[in-house]
């Protein structure tokens, strides 16, 4: 988000009536302690809603605020400026006025070089926007289309080229020229395509690339299966991984470049019965916490999860599947527990956000650094709040209940799909429940879904058997389907150039809040302990199921019926 000076900023805040000067103070004095934009500070804080800021800054700076997941982008305007300026200016040019003006989202509006600059290469005058970082992703997306378009062919002809080199007896390698352009070409599809993972597998006939987006697998391309040794021995050189060892699992990982942009890239390598598989998981640079409405949590839920970090001890769990959003929980729950007076120790595999003044520690099995080693010497180092990335064993669970009881605020991920059903796994791991009822503050159940594209959204009514559906759901998360009010109109992404026809652009999570009272302790505790009492006494006290909380989201036009089914299945 645009710097705008801080007297100004607070001016127009004090303005608004929406902070007071000594709350201002606080918050600006935390900003340059983190090192963080004191804009992205209020808005992660809670104090101010990020759009609302933005059309304040806009109105301040004489522009008018662009959403580009709302607004049409005129491709044949886009492409007059090259992708490569247009990151690294952060600017994307996306319309023209009647008058002839060129239309430019720009995450500085007040850049009077980069304006001069435009107004020179476009040959053209401009009207400047006020643009977020997200928008201006999205437009970059766009460039993607005509990577999109030409990415096959220029694949296939590397491929053609390294199997001619191939035919000739030259050496194919990892530093073959037409090997390293089909990896780049793969890495950078990837990038263009919002994809957070990247597969290459072998199958017993062909090469196999898969990319997933928002979640989902997307089958990309099938190559020769004899290029693929030669493009295994380049993905480990990026990564330093041993070229000449095929047998046994490695991981690794690098940086690449595209454009402006820097992407932290993981590489997990497994043989498999044909050969070696490769999967890449794809980290952007600009990943920062968020905070909790920006996840995706309503505010009843909030205000619970916020109760519960204010406690000087105990635990709060983040419970779901494998790339539900765990980690991106807990990262937004220390960015707000982040300050002078508490000491923050964090036991992560990996890490993958670096947080300034909270002391990260990898896990490292090679020295002797596991979950369960490591948390024994973090308690030794005088730690307020305790982040441990996952508790999978009984030792760790037993020692972190013991930090959770000692003073300790531990924040940690447990894979169950619920979240009463965290307490059944906890004691199957060993820990008595007398113990789990005394250190449990909270437990957030979640899944992602992914969001409607704004620009093709539709509403539609539902048929009876959508219907009869959410009742069936209702009823097997223990809710009475009379007792729930089911919105008349649905939403839907028809699909459109902007989300690649599939109606979707990014994801949100959907969540359940475990508030542990007094009678959920005593329920714990109890010799009759059940999980249908567990969550029915949670529904009577106010916890609303994760399909609850999707139904809501599916009201505000935020996601579909089908993708909220879909996750809540898995």
């Amino acid at each position: 988000m645009i710097n705008l000076p801080e007297d100004k900023l607070k001016e127009l805040l004090l303005q608004a009536g929406i902070i007071n000067a000594e709350t201002f103070s606080v918050i600006q004095i935390e900003a340059n302690r983190k090192r963080q934009n004191l804009s992205d500070l209020l808005v992660s804080q809670g104090i101010v809603n990020r759009e609302y800021l933005l059309v304040l800054i806009a109105q301040f700076l004489g522009v008018e605020r662009v959403n580009l997941s709302i607004a049409k982008v005129d491709e044949a305007v886009l492409n007059l400026l090259p992708e490569d300026v247009a990151r690294r200016r952060k600017v994307i040019v996306f319309g023209k006025e009647p008058d002839g003006r060129f239309k430019v989202a720009m995450d500085d509006p007040s850049d009077l070089e980069t304006i001069d600059f435009l107004t020179l290469k476009l040959q053209g005058r401009i009207k400047p926007f006020l643009a977020t970082e997200e928008d201006l992703n999205r437009g970059f997306i766009l460039y993607g289309k005509k990577l999109t378009q030409d990415f096959k062919t220029v694949l296939e002809e590397s491929v053609r080229e390294s199997l001619k080199a191939k035919a000739r007896g030259d050496k194919v390698g990892e530093e073959d020229l037409p090997i390293v352009a089909v990896v780049d070409n793969l890495l950078s599809y990837a990038i263009s395509s919002r994809a957070s993972d990247a597969h290459f597998e072998i199958l017993d006939d062909s090469v196999l690339v898969r990319f997933r987006i928002d979640g989902i697998l997307h089958e990309i391309i099938r190559m020769p299966k004899e290029i693929h040794p030669a493009v295994i021995a380049r993905i480990k050189i990026l990564a330093s991984l041993r070229v000449d060892e095929h047998r046994a699992p490695q991981d690794g990982r690098f940086r690449y470049k595209l454009g402006g942009a820097s992407v932290d890239i993981r590489v997990s390598i497994l043989p498999t019965f044909y050969g070696e598989k490769v999967v890449m998981r794809l980290l952007t640079g600009s990943q920062k916490p968020l905070s909790l409405a920006d996840l995706g949590v309503l505010e009843t839920d909030v205000h619970v999860i916020e109760e519960a970090t204010k406690k000087t001890y105990g635990m709060v769990l983040a419970c779901g599947p494998t790339g539900s959003g765990k980690t991106t929980t807990l990262y937004s729950l220390l960015n707000m527990l982040n300050k002078p007076e508490v000491n923050i120790i964090t036991i992560e595999d990996p890490i993958e956000y670096d947080m300034r003044y909270v002391n990260q520690v990898q896990v490292n099995n090679a020295a002797g650094i596991t979950f369960a080693s490591g948390l024994r010497s973090v308690l030794r180092q005088d730690p307020n709040i305790v982040m441990v990335g996952e508790i999978r064993d009984g030792e760790t669970a037993n020692i972190a209940v013991q930090a959770a009881l000692t003073g300790h605020l531990v924040l940690s991920s447990i894979h169950t799909n619920d979240a009463p059903t965290s307490i059944p796994r906890f004691i199957d791991m060993g820990v008595p429940p007398f113990l789990i009822s005394a250190v449990l503050n909270t437990v957030i159940a979640q899944r992602l879904v992914r969001k409607v594209h704004l620009n093709c959204i539709e509403s539609y009514e539902p048929d009876a058997s959508v219907i009869a559906a959410i009742s069936r759901e209702l009823t097997l998360a223990g809710v009475d389907p009379k007792s729930v009010k089911l919105p008349k109109t649905f939403y839907r992404g028809k699909g459109c150039s902007g989300c690649n026809y599939l109606g979707f652009v990014g994801r949100v999570g959907i969540y359940e809040v475990l508030n542990v009272t007094e009678s959920i302790r005593k329920l714990i505790m109890g010799e009759e302990f059940s999980l249908d009492t567990l969550r029915n006494q949670a529904q009577k006290e106010g916890m609303m199921s994760m399909f609850e909380d999707g139904l809501r989201k599916v009201e505000r036009g935020i996601t579909t019926i089908e993708e909220v089914m879909r996750v809540i299945r898995e």
